[in-house]
């Protein structure tokens, strides 16, 4: 069994038990891993560890269950695997920002985390880093592809709504802002940006891909487009977001510097820039 059958295992039974207490060695023991493996594998494929997937998961269920049913709040609780609400209301708040009360009135569903399923033969996972990426203009015929990995993305992107971003998505394809890379039929790189601001709205690399030098080529190809552009930006989670799983630590990475801090859709995030020269390092 492959490392990605290894994880597929361990992700179905996480989803299968999201209403439980779970932790590591469970999980292992279940699927009859080594616990040290199985953190191992899952940490360095996925970027994040079992226990941030897990929480995750089961405060995104928590969500949806406060605005699309009448449960309790300590019911709810209690379904999401805490022993009390109270334990409960500060692992929600430190996620989305607001008490569970005041989420359910709100009515305003968003998944913090959505279930990694990974389907395809990933024939370029073996692919060195800073390898030749085929990056493409996307079209309405990737339509589906791209929403599919924007499920698998969709942690680094807070309020972020399916229907507007198809919306936005056909209209960026229209104007040629929409980038894409595949292997075979499988996005494993999105990116939307904006001539007029050269600003970047999403970028998105799938989970088994982060460490292939994916968004490296994307900003190339965005400065290709931008030639007049002497710095581009993007805005991500503030410094200390709990929700953050490594998407500040990335952009650093990529030559981005901080700048100011915003609100977007409500949501406390901090912009971020990245010059010219710093892409051409």
């Amino acid at each position: 069994m492959n490392h990605i059958e290894k994880l597929t295992a361990a992700i179905e039974y996480i989803e299968a038990n999201l209403t439980e207490r779970l932790d590591l060695d469970m999980v292992a023991d279940a699927v009859h891993y080594s616990k040290h493996h199985l953190s191992r594998t899952f940490s360095k494929c996925l970027g994040l560890t079992l226990h941030d997937y897990l929480q995750r998961r089961q405060l995104t269920e928590a969500a949806k269950l406060l605005v699309f049913s009448k449960k309790s709040i300590i019911d709810i609780s209690l379904l999401s695997g805490y022993e009390s609400q109270q334990a409960f209301h500060c692992a929600f708040v430190f996620m989305y920002k607001l008490p569970p009360n005041a989420y359910r009135e709100n009515e305003e569903f968003y998944p913090l985390q959505l279930k990694f399923e990974f389907e395809g033969s990933f024939e370029m996972l073996d692919k060195k880093e800073g390898g030749k990426w085929n990056i493409s203009f996307a079209t309405e015929y990737d339509i589906p592809y791209w929403m599919t990995l924007v499920r698998l993305a969709i942690d680094g992107f807070p309020h972020l709504h399916e229907d507007e971003h198809i919306k936005t998505l056909t209209d960026k394809i229209a104007r040629k802002e929409a980038l894409i890379t595949k292997d075979g039929e499988i996005a494993v790189g999105i990116l939307l940006f904006s001539r007029k601001t050269g600003s970047i709205d999403f970028m998105g690399t799938h989970p088994l891909y982060r460490q292939k030098g994916i968004p490296q080529a994307f900003l190339h190809k965005v400065f290709g487009e931008l030639a007049d552009a002497q710095e581009i930006t993007t805005t991500t989670f503030r410094e200390g977001d709990k929700a953050d799983i490594g998407h500040r630590k990335q952009l650093k990475a990529l030559g981005f510097a901080e700048a100011e801090l915003m609100m977007e859709f409500g949501y406390p995030t901090q912009k971020f820039i990245l010059p010219r020269e710093a892409n051409n390092e």
